[in-house]
């Protein structure tokens, strides 16, 4: 069981050894990316929002 555990954790390193993380540059800019989507959908969603509202409050 020592064994297969051990074994575990070496592959894990060998593993991330070979990543490729992403440079700081490439980071700010994925970041931001999400970041103006994320306020995007959130725009979108509470136009959405007060759009049906004043539809309902028309109905009822």
């Amino acid at each position: 069981m020592k064994e297969k555990i051990i074994g575990f954790f070496d592959d894990v390193v060998k593993e991330m050894k070979k990543v490729t993380w992403p440079t700081k540059a490439e980071l700010k800019e994925s970041t931001t990316v999400v970041i103006v989507v994320c306020l995007v959908i959130a725009a979108f969603t509470y136009v959405i929002d007060m759009i049906i509202n004043q539809v309902l409050k028309g109905i009822f």
